[in-house]
């Protein structure tokens, strides 16, 4: 098997997609990648990932994998827990204190920073839409991090968002309380869970 029928099987096992790195694990050249996407048989989406040309590209995927140290957060966290319909308009990450940002906000990625007790708490492998594992916070952490940062989010997703977590199966009032006291926002999360319950 030849290095370009290695990278399409790479490709095909990933549905569509394929990263630098996998094509250095796998004994492969990089300038192969460049060729075939000079061919146009590959596009190159990002640094370090080429997907098929007719493939969706799961942007959220690719942003997680140029940004390993983030943890999808606030409105983006909603969607991936289907807590709100609303495609999010910019994905907001949240990074450990000292982590150089620029680059990240270069992407037009809406940053955040948190220090190491908070940036540790809460974090979940969920599946995007595409079935790409990405982190992102627990429902209960992305909540009190809405409610936490007077983030500007919008009223109505807040709102949505804690419905929908309320009439949840999976709810956790008894986490949602404790990260509420360890982030400081008990009394706006308790005001609301009076309002809904």
């Amino acid at each position: 098997m030849n290095g370009t029928d290695k990278i399409f099987n790479i490709i095909k096992k990933n549905k569509g997609y394929i990263t630098a790195k996998e094509v250095d694990h796998a004994g492969i050249a990089r300038r192969l990648l460049s060729k075939l996407a000079a061919d146009g048989r590959i596009s190159k989406t990002t640094r370090g990932i080429y997907v098929l040309p007719q493939s969706f590209e799961d942007e959220i995927y690719f942003v997680q994998y140029r940004f390993k140290k983030g943890v999808f957060s606030h409105s983006t966290a909603l969607y991936l827990h289907s807590l709100t319909d609303r495609t999010p308009y910019q994905f907001t990450m949240t990074f450990p204190f000292g982590y150089n940002v620029n680059s990240v906000k270069k992407s037009k990625i809406i940053a955040k920073v948190a220090s190491e007790k908070f940036y540790d708490l809460g974090i979940v492998k969920v599946k995007t839409n595409f079935g790409n594992i990405v982190n992102a916070y627990d429902i209960e952490k992305t909540l009190c991090d809405i409610l936490r940062s007077n983030s500007g989010e919008d009223i109505q997703i807040v709102n949505q968002a804690l419905k929908r977590y309320i009439s949840s199966k999976h709810k956790d009032i008894g986490k949602l309380m404790k990260y509420a006291k360890f982030l400081r926002v008990a009394p706006k999360v308790s005001a609301y869970l009076e309002a809904l319950l």
